[in-house]
């Protein structure tokens, strides 16, 4: 067994560290490189530290970024664990591995063994993003350039990879289950459905639906509501998969799904907008220019209906930069509370009709996209590779759990753009249900 030796001459190994840091009665089994173990071996979960390089991962990075380098890159195996939907492994190291508080008696030994071990900077996974400052090289945080590099990032996979995670639909935002017993599928045709009875669609009307994805919502809204809409998508691949499949149905005379930035959309007059999922990408001190465009696209009496992730407070918007999601899912993303969304929303000379908070129905989202991609794990990693799809399992798992927990939320923001004369366009009462 290798030990470090400090310099009062006592030895300390990695797993008597592992025990310093998260106590002696932590039900995991953990075994390091160094030939050291601690924990039950009969824990339900164990976790193997393989080599310097993972510990020195979670050294220069003690957070679920440095976790993450270490699992991508295989130096910290986790068993069992389904690596599709790891799910159940997330939720238990939450429950069950809480670092505690070492005593003042063992803070000194603990800092003599990190500076005796020298952490050494590796090279980090290829399927990470550089950091913040390093992608300032590459243009302003949500400056066009960059803004198509990161969706690029995260939608850009392969279409393929996608029609594995997400099923037939294509649809990879909140859907809403009309029973708790509802598919995936009748669960998205439900959102969809949902958003076109918020925005009162009828035929003949025009809709805008920006950040369209594969073009779920155009497609629905024209085939079931008979309007004309336009989609717009900063992803290539998205845009090309859905201008195929209106074609392929018919529906392209009424649908267009574009390939571009939303802000370069020169027509206006529309009856409604609908943004289901945009928010999060174009960054919270760009929200009064965002809902001052999409007013601006707007008939007078016109609505918008804004469906985003939220925090459960306005207190911290954005995301880490050193995060795990930042690094790995959504580089220059960023999330806010729902009361920031409603304030830029009136700032901007909306009127706020209808509000509500879907997090349940996205907790069970992300449970089906998981179930999807553990059914298709091998098809997935032939597509996309084996750490692409390591991401997207603990991406989605972590979802779940940050829904289920209420560290995240979902809103969906009904608005107006009243008139002068104060016709919103709303009757006394909602007209769409539950």
């Amino acid at each position: 067994m290798t030990t470090l030796m400090n310099r009062t001459g006592s030895t300390m190994t990695v797993g008597d560290a592992f025990t310093r840091v998260f106590g002696p009665t932590a039900t995991v089994r953990f075994e390091a490189f160094d030939g050291s173990a601690t924990g039950p071996v009969e824990a339900p979960l164990h976790l193997e530290l393989r080599s310097k390089r993972g510990l020195d991962y979670l050294l220069t990075a003690p957070s679920t970024l440095g976790l993450a380098r270490a699992y991508l890159q295989g130096d910290l195996v986790l068993e069992p664990i389904d690596e599709g939907n790891p799910y159940d492994v997330l939720r238990y190291i939450e429950d069950n591995l809480a670092p505690s508080r070492p005593s003042l008696r063992e803070l000194p030994e603990l800092a003599r063994f990190f500076r005796m071990y020298r952490p050494q900077i590796h090279e980090i996974p290829k399927e990470e993003t550089p950091s913040q400052l390093r992608r300032m090289a590459r243009g302003f945080t949500h400056g066009r350039a960059r803004d198509a590099e990161a969706i690029h990032h995260h939608y850009d996979v392969s279409n393929r990879f996608y029609e594995l995670l997400l099923g037939p639909s294509m649809a990879y935002t909140c859907a809403v289950y009309p029973t708790l017993d509802a598919t995936l599928e009748e669960a998205q045709e439900e959102k969809f459905d949902l958003v076109c009875r918020k925005l009162e669609l009828r035929p003949g009307m025009r809709l805008l639906d920006v950040g369209c994805g594969w073009g779920g919502m155009v497609r629905h809204a024209v085939l079931h509501y008979g309007v004309t809409a336009i989609g717009v998508t900063l992803s290539q691949e998205q845009a090309s998969w859905g201008a195929e499949r209106m074609a392929r149905e018919g529906l392209d005379d009424r649908g267009d799904i574009r390939h571009g930035d939303y802000r370069d959309v020169a027509e206006g007059g529309f009856d409604a907008v609908s943004s289901i999922g945009l928010t999060e990408h174009i960054g919270v001190a760009n929200y009064p220019a965002y809902f001052r465009f999409l007013r601006g696209k707007l008939l007078e009496g016109g609505r918008l209906l804004n469906h985003c992730i939220t925090r459960p407070d306005n207190q911290h918007p954005g995301i880490p930069s050193r995060g795990f999601i930042n690094r790995y899912v959504f580089p220059d993303g960023g999330l806010t509370g729902s009361g920031d969304i409603v304030t830029a929303m009136e700032d901007q000379g909306f009127e706020v009709r209808h509000h509500e908070n879907l997090r349940e129905h996205y907790a069970m989202t992300t449970r089906d996209w998981s179930n999807n991609l553990s059914a298709n794990w091998d098809a997935a990693v032939a597509e996309a590779g084996l750490n692409v799809a390591r991401v997207w399992g603990l991406y989605l798992a972590g979802s779940r759990l940050s829904f289920e927990r209420n560290r995240i939320q979902l809103h969906q923001v009904l608005a107006s753009k009243t008139t002068e004369l104060g016709e919103s366009g709303f009757g006394l009462r909602p007209t769409w249900g539950s």
